[in-house]
């Protein structure tokens, strides 16, 4: 069991603030800062199965899961020893490998939409370099995303939704031109009329449409039905691209990712966390005819030294070996749904206005009446409330995304005890919420 003792975190404290002065923020990306949850994050020392300890030597159990690739649990001792083999024969090539080949046949055959692939280094490499596909492939230049979906920190992706359904995205950080978003048109989440009405007034000039299909990043929020499908008509009858960002999604939702659990194929994916183990990778794949259009098959040009890592590979490799074993999915769908109904149930019995859910191994909470469409719905959560949970659930040794606005992942290695003492921790919180 997870002490539940308070949390001494004075090493913590000293390593934070001496990182403030050596990284912005004291941090190599910005939610790990704690800014919307407040007070200071704690720094790992270790992890190991559905758990982690700090350098203060507290345990915590984690539903972060290093924000999604830990869905084996952290270390599984078989990803360990494979990397343990292939470290031993070199940690870069920058040349062809026979394990890419391996990870390419294993990412085809589970992915519907995927018949080729590229392999590239993280989430926004793979958007990046989608974006640009889709570009190439249609010779059009407008791309529609949706307010509150992520898809990395590239320029064109940095928009945010304007005051109508038709306005075109605005910078959303300093240092982006506005003439890089110039073309990028925003729409809600879950909203088909305002995609109809932005092809409707650019008939025949958008490349594509991007979207999380299962947002994460504005919190865990599901398409409604018909949605997804909508999308594909709508794409489809102009002569535009649809393209799945599974980064999160992908190999969680379902072993073929959110494309399999809604029974929706679009031209191109968009992957990343689980298919590198724990290991920095990312990918995107889709139709041939589209996916030879990249370099050097086609013009499109696209690199990477480091793409087709053979340890991310090997790491990627077992992984999915693993997920294909029988049960992984049962087993993450019914531990998910035992954690959030539990949660759900404890807010409310406290006198919580709460609403979430799960997909598989993916879930959340909301501090808000919802339903939770989209992003707009989200940020009617309390977030004061939220920030204060948070803190409560780490002292009590639970280990929760730290924002309002992010999904939480269940791994194979949890437990029912695991989940027995969450519970009892979110009771113990909320009564003095």
């Amino acid at each position: 069991m997870v002490s539940t003792t308070s949390l001494t975190t004075t090493q913590s404290e000293e390593i934070f603030a001496a990182a403030q002065n050596l990284m912005p923020g004291g941090v190599n990306s910005p939610v790990r800062a704690f800014k919307s949850v407040g007070g200071q994050p704690i720094v790992f020392d270790r992890v190991k199965g559905a758990y982690i300890w700090d350098v203060d030597g507290n345990q915590f159990i984690d539903y972060v899961g290093t924000w999604g690739p830990a869905i084996c649990g952290h270390t599984h001792p078989e990803v360990i020893q494979a990397l343990s083999t292939a470290l031993a024969k070199g940690t870069s090539f920058g040349a062809p490998c026979q394990l890419e080949n391996v990870l390419a046949e294993m990412v085809i055959k589970a992915v519907p939409s995927i018949e080729m692939v590229r392999f590239v280094n993280s989430g926004t490499e793979a958007c990046m370099a989608v974006l640009r596909l889709m570009r190439a492939f249609t010779g059009r230049d407008k791309v529609v995303k949706f307010e509150g979906c992520y898809h990395g920190h590239a320029d064109m992706f940095l928009v945010k939704a304007g005051s109508g359904v038709a306005t075109l995205g605005l910078p959303d950080s300093p240092g982006v031109p506005k003439s890089v978003t110039s073309h990028t048109l925003t729409a809600p989440f879950n909203d088909l009329e305002a995609v109809k009405t932005l092809f409707a007034e650019n008939r025949h000039e958008i490349a594509g449409v991007i979207l999380e299909p299962v947002v994460g990043n504005a919190g865990f929020i599901p398409p409604a039905p018909g949605f997804l499908e909508g999308l594909r008509e709508i794409t489809q009858a102009d002569g535009a691209l649809l393209v799945f960002d599974e980064v999160m999604t992908g190999f969680r939702l379902a072993y073929g990712g959110a494309q399999e659990k809604f029974n929706v194929t679009p031209d191109l994916t968009t992957l990343g966390k689980i298919i590198g183990g724990g290991l920095p990778v990312g990918a995107y794949g889709g139709k041939r005819d589209i996916m030879e259009r990249v370099a050097p098959a086609g013009p499109m040009y696209q690199a990477g030294t480091l793409s087709g890592n053979p340890l991310a590979m090997t790491a990627g490799i077992k992984t999915l070996e693993l997920l294909q074993r029988p049960g992984a999915y049962e087993q993450l769908e019914k531990m998910t749904k035992q954690l959030i109904e539990g949660l759900l149930e404890a807010a409310k019995e406290t006198g919580h206005t709460v609403c979430g859910g799960n997909i598989s191994g993916m879930f959340g909470m909301f501090f808000a009446a919802g339903p939770v469409h989209n992003y707009e719905d989200a940020k009617k959560s309390d977030l004061s409330k939220f920030s204060r949970y948070h803190r409560g659930m780490l002292e009590q040794g639970i280990y929760l995304a730290p924002s309002q606005f992010e999904a939480g992942f269940m791994s194979l290695a949890h437990t029912e005890a695991d989940i027995e003492q969450t519970l009892a921790a979110a009771r113990t919180v909320l009564s003095d919420l």
